[in-house]
């Protein structure tokens, strides 16, 4: 099965200027598991997303994948 990219947390980390270590400090996580988030092989809860954008200072749906084709 071909992964599928839901989030969009590398993009917006970089973005940032942050790193998968800070956010996971931030959030109480382990690295590794957001390094899962970041490369889309898991994905977050959303109440997680929602605290992920308070700290990253953007909108929520800025770090979801958009579903739409142009």
């Amino acid at each position: 099965m071909e992964k599928v990219e839901l989030n969009r947390l590398k993009i917006v980390l970089a973005e940032k200027k942050r790193t998968n270590r800070w956010l996971a400090d931030q959030l109480g996580y382990n690295e590794n598991t957001v390094s899962r988030w970041s490369q889309n092989y898991q994905q977050p809860a959303l109440e997680t997303l929602y605290q992920v954008s308070l700290l990253l200072d953007c909108d929520l749906k800025d770090l979801i994948a958009s579903t739409r084709t142009k």
